[in-house]
């Protein structure tokens, strides 16, 4: 198997395990790819350094899985892509080469999960996801519904992520947590209303599980989560931050269940703009993608 690109040594990667239980590309079903594209960002910055926070906090991630009574990853392996410099000034061309990056791994049948980077990231790292799987349905979690058709003139920008990738005719999404949206964005909605589910956060104390996770049943999912779709009293590090939006427990639980209904075959995790010193939010992206491969990938 041929590798077209550099995976870093296991002490240096994605939860930082020694050698002697690390896997090799070959036998790991799972690839992190950290991607920091940082060129669209409205308010707050740094999302670029995001990918080497999470692997960095990832280190400190107890192996050992509470819910699932093991140590899951003994269960998949995981190897992580050395990141690369992103130029930011050309978005287009840099979810094009991400495109390239997650294709390439998927077509060695292994699970992708994108450490972004702003939410621009999705539309390339879903790309080969569209592709492939005709019946894919996506699981969203934002404060943003991210419906704009493109936003500061940038056609590509996070505040367009969504709508890039509806731009396909027909992929479905289910958005959970969402309480910011503009008024340009509602005629798209109300004309995909047939293909866009909004869970909003106003609206997380009615939530039924069961109807949630009822349109994935039997289908490959692809999950974005923007890390903004957390509450900002326990995601502070993140450009556009929101009040009201789901905690931890929430989002395992959706995660878990929609796992269990649908087959998550992808994931990206985007928008951790780190904050010196305070090291909760990096640990909290870190142990949720575990969470998402556990979910995803544990036999």
């Amino acid at each position: 198997m041929t590798v077209p690109f550099e995976i870093v040594p296991s002490e240096e990667g994605f939860l930082g395990l020694p050698a002697e239980e690390a896997f090799d590309y070959a036998s790991a079903r799972a690839v992190v790819i950290p991607y920091g594209l940082e060129g669209s960002v409205s308010y707050g910055g740094g999302t670029a350094l995001g990918p080497a926070a999470m692997i960095e906090a990832s280190h400190q991630v107890e192996l050992f899985d509470e819910d699932l009574w093991c140590e899951p990853f003994r269960d998949y392996g995981v190897v992580t892509m050395r990141e690369k410099p992103v130029d930011g000034t050309d978005i287009k061309a840099a979810i094009d080469d991400l495109a390239a990056l997650t294709g390439a791994v998927l077509k060695d049948d292994k699970f992708p999960i994108v450490f972004g980077g702003e939410h621009s990231i999705t539309p390339g790292a879903i790309r080969p996801f569209l592709e492939k799987y005709d019946d894919l349905i996506i699981l969203h979690f934002d404060a943003h519904a991210d419906l704009r058709d493109g936003y500061d003139g940038e056609h590509y920008s996070h505040a367009a992520a969504i709508r890039r990738v509806l731009d396909h005719p027909t992929v479905p999404i289910v958005s959970i947590g969402i309480r910011n949206i503009s008024a340009e964005e509602i005629p798209f909605l109300d004309a995909n209303r047939h293909r866009i589910s909004i869970y909003w956060g106003k609206d997380r104390d009615d939530w039924k599980i069961e109807e949630i996770v009822a349109p994935f049943k039997g289908r490959p999912v692809y999950l974005t989560f923007d890390l903004d779709g957390f509450d900002g009293s326990l995601m502070p590090a993140t450009g556009t931050p929101e009040p009201g939006g789901v905690f931890w427990n929430d989002a395992i639980r959706i995660i878990k269940a929609v796992s269990k209904a649908g087959r998550i075959v992808g994931a990206d995790i985007n928008e951790l703009a780190p904050i010196e010193g305070l090291h909760a939010p990096n640990f909290l992206a870190a142990k949720l993608a575990y969470k998402i491969l556990s979910y995803s990938l544990t036999r």
